[in-house]
């Protein structure tokens, strides 16, 4: 697991994919409501197959909370499936909120 540490905190990085009905139903927008609340920074995107790609650094229990926010989702998303991978913090350290793209 990839991650350095800021104060007394661990700070990670992770990449999710959402897979489903997850485009068109608010979901990036909702993700980013979800992100700032915990405290997070990153992004949200939909990629051109229809999934949903999240990148978010903070600490890992907040990741912890938005990956099982993830599997849910907003009221008109189904969820069938998040694959999550950790990722270097190191490049990402210069995003200073959450941002949908």
């Amino acid at each position: 697991m990839s991650f350095q540490k800021v104060g007394d905190t661990a700070i990670a990085c992770r990449r999710f994919v959402v897979s489903g009905k997850v485009q068109r139903v608010f979901f990036r927008a909702s993700t980013a409501r979800v992100a700032e609340r915990l405290g997070l920074r990153g992004m949200a995107r939909n990629l051109p197959d229809g999934r949903v790609e999240v990148l978010a650094l903070g600490p890992e229990a907040a990741l912890d909370s938005l990956h099982a926010w993830l599997a849910r989702g907003p009221p008109l998303a189904q969820v069938d499936r998040v694959t999550v991978a950790d990722e270097s913090a190191d490049p990402h350290r210069g995003l200073a909120n959450f941002r949908t793209l």
